[in-house]
């Protein structure tokens, strides 16, 4: 999955206004209690993080997933 791809769900999901605040802000312990965009800056894969996403927010569309 490309960096892209991840935000396009993301936005798909949560809305343009959500999706990018959601990504800086909101920390995850799927992520090792980091935000979407610092595991992004540490090199984590983007299908890594999408998939500790959909954990997190169970209620992600299958089309989604």
């Amino acid at each position: 999955m490309r960096i892209t791809e991840l935000r396009r769900r993301m936005t798909e999901h949560f809305g343009a206004d959500w999706a990018p605040s959601y990504a800086k802000d909101f920390v995850m312990a799927e992520l090792g209690g980091q935000t979407v965009d610092q595991a992004l800056a540490m090199g984590m894969e983007p299908a890594d993080i999408w998939r500790a996403v959909v954990k997190h927010n169970p209620d992600i569309s299958t089309q989604l997933k």
